[in-house]
């Protein structure tokens, strides 16, 4: 059987930052029979922003490929305008379409905690640093769990969603508190940034 790798960028919603500043975030779905990813279905939220701190990283530790472009950032980006909010959500589809055809970007852990965890591109270089006491494949499997549709049945699976619970407001990863120096919680962004 011949490996895929599914992925579609939609249903981009508008989050308030705080009272003055808002930003659009987008569902990535993957779907996949591939080896390389730890979970064969994900979805997750992310906003550009955290799309150009990936594509960052990638280009990075992959000097010598050049990395397709996400749409342009421009000043004249209106979230209220339907049309710029569908073009920029097919630029992230088709950045993300190229990146997986790419055996070497899909061996970079970065990428899969970007597609398969909510975790903040500060958490995600954490984990992938070794910083944090949960592994790439711990933060991804955990991650799932906490966003099952049916009752988890095993011990482990309800503890991971008894902290969920308990650590909604302070840990969007899910993954719990954790005495490293970095936390496991969304970071403030500077609003000057595009989102």
């Amino acid at each position: 059987m011949q490996e895929f790798v599914t992925v579609l960028v939609r249903d981009p919603r508008t989050q308030k930052e705080d009272s003055w500043h808002s930003y659009i975030d987008y569902e990535i779905f993957i779907h996949t029979n591939s080896m390389c990813f730890t979970r064969k279905t994900s979805c997750v939220r992310r906003r550009f922003r955290e799309f150009v701190w990936l594509r960052q990283r990638l280009q990075s530790n992959a000097v010598l490929i050049q990395l397709p472009e996400l749409p342009s950032k421009t000043p004249f980006f209106n979230m209220n305008n339907p049309h710029h909010v569908d073009h920029r959500r097919q630029g992230l589809q088709e950045f993300l379409e190229k990146i997986l055809q790419n055996a070497l970007l899909l061996s970079d852990s970065r990428l899969h905690l970007f597609l398969q965890t909510q975790l903040s591109p500060e958490d995600m270089e954490a984990c992938v640093c070794g910083q944090t006491k949960y592994s790439v494949a711990d933060a991804i499997h955990k991650f799932a769990s906490l966003n099952r549709r049916f009752p988890i049945e095993d011990e482990e699976g309800e503890k991971g969603k008894n902290d969920a619970d308990s650590d909604s407001e302070s840990s969007s990863s899910g993954l719990g508190p954790s005495d490293d120096s970095i936390s496991c919680g969304c970071k403030a962004n500077p609003a000057s940034e595009e989102s």
